[in-house]
């Protein structure tokens, strides 16, 4: 199996797992998934790389500030799905403000020299 595949294959299982999980335990399929287990895998998948160390932090940086305007869509998402919304549409407008919320903060990020 070529390392391109191999880090595909990784990466697929992560996301499988945690959609099993939560058939059987949403409290342990969020934390699953709300550790940076997808940032950690770049990390490694760089560094396997050879990618220079001031790259991996560049990113992780980078990571950190663009993880607060996705905060967004799991305070919305929830909201609006107790409201009664329909999934589709529940989802739909989270994804929208998350959006919003990523174009209104770039240019601060940008301007921060940030990314």
């Amino acid at each position: 199996m070529s390392y391109y595949a191999l880090k595909v294959v990784i990466s697929a299982l992560l996301i499988v797992a945690i959609s099993e999980i939560a058939k059987r335990s949403t409290g342990f399929a969020a934390l699953v998934a709300a550790l940076p287990l997808t940032s950690l895998l770049a990390f490694v998948w760089l560094h396997m790389e050879a990618a220079p160390s001031e790259r991996i932090a560049e990113l992780s940086g980078q990571i950190f500030w663009l993880v607060l305007p996705s905060l967004v869509l799991f305070l919305l998402l929830p909201f609006l799905l107790r409201h009664g919304l329909s999934f589709w549409m529940s989802l739909g407008l989270s994804v929208a403000a998350t959006a919003g919320c990523f174009l209104a903060l770039l240019p601060l990020l940008r301007r921060m020299g940030v990314v």
